[in-house]
């Protein structure tokens, strides 16, 4: 017990196109492609910040009117996909909660 044949592999595949269907299987690798660009992005992110400071950030970034500040970053799920992109500063504690 340990070791995979080839019509182990097979029945593991039948199984799994038959629990979620042979529709849903793209989109489902579509999303974890998508996760994994997202989950890189950010490390990569990470890493250039770290060396740049030389420390980890402690707190996020928080939004200023000060033109000397760039922009808050913001992630994109996919090139031009601008419908799920959503910026890196997570809201501060001392913004109003509804």
């Amino acid at each position: 017990m340990g070791r995979l044949g080839p019509t182990e592999i097979i029945l593991i595949l039948v199984v799994i196109i038959l629990l979620f269907g042979a529709k849903k299987l793209p989109d489902m690798a579509r999303s974890l492609g998508k996760s994994a660009r997202i989950l890189k992005s950010e490390a990569k992110a990470m890493k250039s910040d770290e060396t740049k400071t030389g420390t980890a950030p402690t707190d996020p970034p928080t939004a200023s009117a000060d033109p000397d500040q760039p922009a808050p970053r913001t992630i994109q799920a996919a090139p031009g996909d601008v419908t799920s992109s959503r910026p890196v500063a997570e809201p501060t504690d001392s913004t109003t909660k509804r």
